[in-house]
């Protein structure tokens, strides 16, 4: 059977590759918590036998036991959503493999920490992990309906108008932010309560990038107008013209990133501004955070929807309805 076969057949072995990547995974972890190499797993504390090892063994053990019981429950409902649960857990284990591409600004800054390569690989490994539950959720999942397996049996017609609003929804998301970012780079300072120049710290940006503040130019605001046109491009024909496999890693992954990301930022932000919690916000007013920041869990959001509509609209006929 040829790679591409194979690949295609992904119904079929999906649940099984789960699995076996569950055991793999909690091994590790397990293997983490005893011995000396924290093998990456050791994200939310360094050191031997910490809590995020030992953790991550028992959670991962878990995903294990429901991979087990995947094939053997084709009738429940609950394998699919408990599935769902662990595309979510695996996520909150490689979050940071998904922001992972901002290395590549690394001309734009300056004494940053090291990479710690062991944790980024696990990272990525855990992202992997998310990928093949996610295709055993929904194999499960359509195979319990009825429908196709291998792409449930939607109507790729249906999806343009739903489209097009996901697409201004995230658009829309990210102009706070953006804003907000140029004005400040521009000179202003509102919600901004610190001393010295919002949005740039000479101590970890570069030569390069504090020319460019300087030019009113702040590269994360360029980061969020590509966001735009990103969401633009999946919900747009001219989108159609471009590579289909870059804009879908793209999609995912930022709606995988910023979704959850925002979600705490913005969480964050209202309850200081309501006053019920007190922490440090970076010399930042509490509304930065709850509506600029707070947006990219909006634009996650939207660009999910946007991302999962373009992929059902651009996939070729299923030969297997």
């Amino acid at each position: 059977m040829t790679p591409k076969r194979l690949l295609a057949d992904w119904p079929s072995w999906a649940g099984a590759a789960a699995f076996v990547w569950s055991l793999l995974y909690a091994a590790g972890a397990t293997l983490a918590a005893l011995t000396t190499p924290s093998f990456g797993y050791a994200i939310l504390g360094k050191g031997t036998g910490t809590g995020a090892e030992a953790a991550a063994a028992v959670l991962y053990g878990a995903s294990a036991v429901l991979g087990y019981a995947l094939p053997r429950r084709p009738a429940a409902r609950w394998p699919s959503g408990a599935a769902w649960a662990v595309v979510a857990l695996c996520l909150t284990s490689g979050f940071a493999a998904l922001l992972s591409p901002l290395h590549l600004l690394f001309f734009l800054s300056r004494n940053q920490p090291p990479v710690d390569w062991a944790a980024l690989a696990n990272q990525f490994l855990a992202v992997l992990g998310a990928v093949l539950w996610g295709c055993a959720a929904l194999a499960h999942r359509r195979r319990r309906l009825g429908t196709c397996a291998h792409c449930g049996g939607h109507d790729r017609t249906a999806v343009g108008a739903d489209s097009t609003r996901a697409g201004l929804v995230a658009g829309a998301a990210l102009v706070p932010y953006a804003s907000l970012k140029t004005a400040w780079a521009l000179g202003l300072t509102f919600g901004y309560t610190g001393t010295g120049r919002p949005g740039v710290d000479p101590e970890y940006t570069s030569d390069l990038g504090i020319w460019l503040y300087d030019h009113g130019v702040d590269v994360t605001a360029v980061l969020a107008v590509i966001g735009m046109a990103l969401a633009f491009a999946l919900t747009r024909p001219w989108g159609r013209r471009l590579p289909r496999p870059p804009l879908l890693a793209l999609g995912w992954a930022g709606a995988g990133a910023l979704a959850p990301f925002g979600a705490l930022l913005a969480a964050v932000g209202v309850l200081t501004w309501a006053g019920l919690i007190h922490v440090d916000l970076a010399d930042h007013a509490p509304w930065v955070f709850a509506v600029a920041y707070g947006g990219f869990s909006c634009y996650g959001l939207a660009l999910a929807r946007a991302t999962r509509t373009y992929q059902r609209a651009t996939r070729r006929t299923c030969v297997s309805c």
